[in-house]
């Protein structure tokens, strides 16, 4: 019988799609994420959100309000209805109202911007935590 290595143990890093137009940002957080364990995948829009959604088992999804072409809330509502990915909304839309209503379209949590990597990556662990307490 084979050994079995460290890496054959670990279980697959969790899947996380940055949907955002700021390229600059988009990559930012991407980078960020990839340094810290996760699988991530880029989008600028709804359209290439899709497209990722169709090939991708996506555990994640960190979207941002103020898209051109369908908005982040449209997609928010259409995926939680749909019983999609969970979401972390992060936009320049911050006030409460906005916050508000990004919850209640069916975010996991909402984030205004600009908002801390680090702040972002414990709200994403701590939505992907109570994600795997739910399906035990």
């Amino acid at each position: 019988m084979g050994r079995m290595s460290a890496e054959t143990l670990a279980p697959p890093a969790r899947q996380i799609l940055v949907v955002d137009d700021d390229t600059s940002l988009r990559e930012h957080v991407a980078k960020y994420f990839s340094d810290h364990g996760f699988s991530v995948h880029t989008a600028a829009d709804a359209k290439e959100m899709e497209a990722t959604l169709a090939t991708a088992p996506i555990d994640l999804i960190i979207l941002d309000v103020m898209m051109p072409g369908e908005d982040g809330l449209s997609v928010c509502r259409r995926l939680a209805d749909s019983g999609g990915p969970a979401i972390i909304m992060v936009s320049a839309m911050g006030e409460e109202i906005d916050r508000i209503l990004g919850l209640e379209l069916g975010a996991d949590d909402y984030l205004p911007k600009p908002c801390s990597p680090r702040e972002l990556l414990a709200r994403v662990r701590a939505v992907m935590r109570r994600q795997d307490e739910a399906r035990v």
